[in-house]
């Protein structure tokens, strides 16, 4: 079987939409898996759709070897997404051909610097991971590369501005707060560092735009287990195939015009641009992020492995319905309440996805700044508004205590706790791994008062919220009589009732 090209692809019979040749409007910077299936798969839309009529010209950041893929498929890859939507089992597969070509800039620094003298270059997509953007002191102008990608960034703008054309639509995707004001921050830092002249830093500020944007798609990738199915359902191998789940938003912060210049405004795309990216980050962290820290560690002690597996528990499935909709989405009267409902509805259909395998040991990774950024700005608020506890986010917390209660030995690689007969890893901060050990034979009033009470986890002491640490010493204790599904059991139902 041939590998993917545009002649093995018409010989395939392929139908659907492709774009083989086109101006390069977008220059990219990352060839991996999430690129590929969320702002590549809007770029292939809007190329069908809305007439963008562009291609992407990518740039492997450290020259891997998937860009070398991709110049061999001559850009092309087949995306397959698929899950739950709209509570209907969905799968959507088409080949992306919005890709023109991979630059290694480390082998063929010149043609990276070449795209700065191409008028219909506009926009700048990036991912280079939370620890792309950074600031290297050691990078040079006179570098061919610099190592750091803002200092590769760096290097095409000035090139750009000695063409005299005009600036960038900068997108950065990294899941960094603030990414595109990060990125510019980086920027000026090589600007002043490598002296260059104060017309090109103007021009950098005038002529550019950094936005930050919000992306939410997950994306397992390469499907190694069932590859070879589909490559003989679809006729022809591909090195790139890459899967990910239906759901998708791109929130960037910026003007309208945006819009307007992706054509994102005629095509069916999930792009939104926004004036205050805030508000939307705040619907993903409190509801979707809310949802999986607060169920997550329960869920495990419970017996379950994956967030799949909690969704086919009715329990489970009830306290985390019950959990959003009835303690988290009632706080959050500055965002319209039925795009929250929406919101919250895709959230259910994604935790469903049986193609994806999320693992709840993974979410529990540092679940104290976790719970203290996604859960407890509700509780605190819910309790400000009606003057009661949220009983379930409550109770989430008194399950992160017996999560962490259980860690018995202290090792380098983490805090070994117990579940039945089941040994797991506990990561966090070293301190904080310290902190809980130390509590190891704590009764549940003592461990409800010392964690409750140590501002240093908080950046305040939850003792002063009224009842807070009495209703999370008594989860504790029926916790370790009961057992903690029976008490997820009994809380649902109260909830019910009420």
């Amino acid at each position: 079987m041939e590998r993917l090209n545009y002649r093995v692809l018409e010989e395939s019979g392929y139908s659907g939409y492709i774009l083989k040749d086109a101006p390069e409007k977008v220059l990219q910077f990352g060839e991996g898996n999430f690129l590929r299936a969320f702002a590549d798969d809007f770029i292939d839309i809007l190329n069908e759709k809305a007439a963008f009529n562009g291609k992407v010209a990518v740039c492997s950041p450290r020259g891997n070897k998937r860009g070398e893929e991709i110049n061999v498929q001559e850009g092309l890859y087949t995306l397959l997404l698929r899950g739950r939507n709209k509570g209907k089992m969905t799968e959507q597969m088409r080949v992306i051909s919005c890709l023109s070509r991979c630059i290694n800039p480390v082998t063929d620094f010149g043609a990276l610097m070449r795209c700065a003298a191409n008028p219909d270059l506009r926009f700048i997509i990036s991912n280079t991971t939370e620890a792309g953007i950074v600031y290297d002191p050691t990078c040079r102008l006179t570098d061919a590369p610099a190592g750091s990608f803002p200092g590769k960034l760096t290097q095409l703008l000035y090139e750009r501005f000695k063409y005299r054309l005009p600036g960038f639509i900068i997108l950065s995707c990294e899941l960094v707060d603030r990414n595109g004001d990060r990125l510019r921050e980086c920027v000026e830092q090589y600007i002043n560092s490598w002296g260059l002249p104060e017309e090109f830093a103007a021009w950098v500020r005038q002529s550019n735009t950094f936005c930050s944007t919000l992306v939410d798609r997950i994306v397992p990738g390469y499907p190694k287990d069932d590859a070879e199915d589909i490559f003989a359902t679809l006729g022809y191998k591909d090195k790139l195939l890459c899967t990910g789940e239906i759901f998708g938003t791109w929130v960037i912060e910026g003007d309208k015009s945006i819009l307007e210049e992706l054509h994102a405004d005629k095509g069916d795309v999930p792009i939104i641009v926004t004036d205050n990216i805030d508000l939307y980050k705040k619907r993903k962290v409190r509801i979707l992020n809310g949802a999986h820290t607060s169920m997550s560690l329960a869920a495990f002690l419970a017996g379950c492995d994956t967030v799949g597996e909690c969704m086919k528990d009715p329990v489970i499935r009830d306290f985390i319905s019950r959990a959003v909709h009835e303690e988290i989405i009632p706080v959050l009267d500055d965002i319209d309440r039925e795009d929250l409902e929406e919101f919250a509805s895709d959230v259910a259909d994604r935790f469903a996805n049986p193609f994806i395998a999320h693992s709840l040991l993974s979410i529990a990774l540092n679940s104290t700044a976790k719970w203290k950024a996604r859960v407890m700005p509700t509780v605190i608020e819910y309790h400000d508004r009606f003057g009661t506890l949220p009983k379930l986010l409550t109770f989430s917390f008194a399950a992160y205590l017996s999560f962490y209660h259980r860690g018995r030995e202290l090792m380098e690689r983490g805090l070994m706790g117990t579940r039945d007969d089941m040994d797991y890893i506990i990561n966090d901060d070293r301190d904080i791994l310290k902190f809980f050990y130390d509590l190891r034979d704590a009764s549940a009033h003592e461990l409800a008062e010392a964690v409750t009470g140590n501002e240093d986890l908080w950046g305040t002491s939850l003792k002063d919220l009224d009842g807070f640490a009495k209703e999370v010493e008594e989860y504790l204790i029926k916790i370790d009589e009961a057992g903690i599904y029976e008490l997820m059991t009994e809380l649902v139902s109260e909830n019910k009732e009420a």
